[in-house]
């Protein structure tokens, strides 16, 4: 046997292994998206905190024409959260199954169910300590605490997919940690962890994986 047919075969091997270990029909192109509707969605949520300046209003009246301004806001953008993530979730389901129909890889496997396993822990974690926070009125660390539980829950999970997965979520986690020492800057830093870090990586899948 020749040496590039040998080569040839332990590629092939490797591929193999790689399909049975990990699940690789994640689509680079959801995370495009993902990121496209996250950064829509922080452009109505800049709108929609501009609108409810609080700063216009004064006096007692003005104080509690404020506040409720300001409950309003807060219900706002959660809704504009949920969108993004119902949005993001629907988009990555539907074209990972149309890439594991193209692998010949099966959607709903051992792989893929310890995948969501690991990354659904520490998301369903940090959102109930999310709510925790807004009960308690700790706004200013709602948007590094979701970069951060993001972050954690792609590291869980990227021993079951690309590796692009664990940097993306160092990346999210580290940039968690900056805007918790940067109070005022939540909304930016949520629009470049969920939109543009995901932009990049969703390229990056797309045109090593994808093409």
């Amino acid at each position: 046997m020749k040496k590039e047919e040998i080569q040839d075969e332990l590629v092939s091997i490797r591929k193999l292994m790689e399909r049975s270990s990990k699940f690789i029909s994640l689509s680079g192109l959801s995370g495009i998206l993902a990121g496209i509707y996250a950064l829509v969605g922080a452009g109505v949520a800049y709108t929609v905190i501009n609108e409810n300046n609080t700063s216009t209003y004064r006096g007692v009246i003005g104080f509690f024409k404020a506040l409720l301004k300001f409950e309003d806001t807060i219900i706002y953008l959660l809704l504009i959260a949920l969108i993004v993530l119902l949005a993001s979730i629907t988009t990555g389901i539907l074209l990972s199954i149309q890439k594991a129909k193209k692998n010949g890889q099966p959607i709903w496997g051992k792989t893929s169910q310890a995948m969501l396993f690991h990354l659904a822990t520490p998301l369903i974690t940090g959102g109930i300590l999310i709510l925790i926070f807004i009960s308690r009125g700790y706004f200013g660390i709602i948007a590094p605490s979701m970069l951060v539980f993001y972050g954690l829950a792609l590291i869980s999970a990227g021993n079951f997919t690309f590796n692009y997965i664990k940097y993306l979520g160092i990346c999210e986690i580290v940039l968690g940690l900056i805007a918790a020492c940067l109070p005022g800057y939540g909304l930016l830093f949520w629009a470049i962890g969920f939109g543009l870090l995901h932009i990049i990586y969703g390229s990056t899948v797309y045109f090593k994986y994808d093409r």
